[in-house]
């Protein structure tokens, strides 16, 4: 346990962003998921809405610091390109 002030409240701070990082980070992999999902089952209109969720959350995290940038327009360029290829008839 710390004993100056200022590392006590690091402390506060580090926890804080650590139960927000964890909650940010479990929503976007449900998020996620339920994209994949729908794409498996084969339903582009379903995985297009879901898209937008999964996307918006990315973004989010990446303002807020859980994210790099980078990590999240790679993860949102994957999730697009999967939702693309079910929604073209082949």
């Amino acid at each position: 346990m710390p004993n100056h002030r200022s590392a006590l409240k690091r402390l506060r701070q580090s926890e804080k962003r650590r139960l927000r990082n964890r909650a940010v980070k479990s929503a976007i992999k449900t998020a996620i998921k339920k994209v994949r999902t729908a794409i498996e089952e084969g339903n582009a209109e379903e995985a297009r809405a879901r898209l937008g969720v999964a996307v918006r959350l990315l973004d989010r995290a990446v303002t807020k610091g859980v994210l790099h940038r980078n990590n999240a327009s790679r993860r949102i360029s994957r999730l697009t390109l999967a939702v693309n290829s079910i929604s073209q008839p082949k």
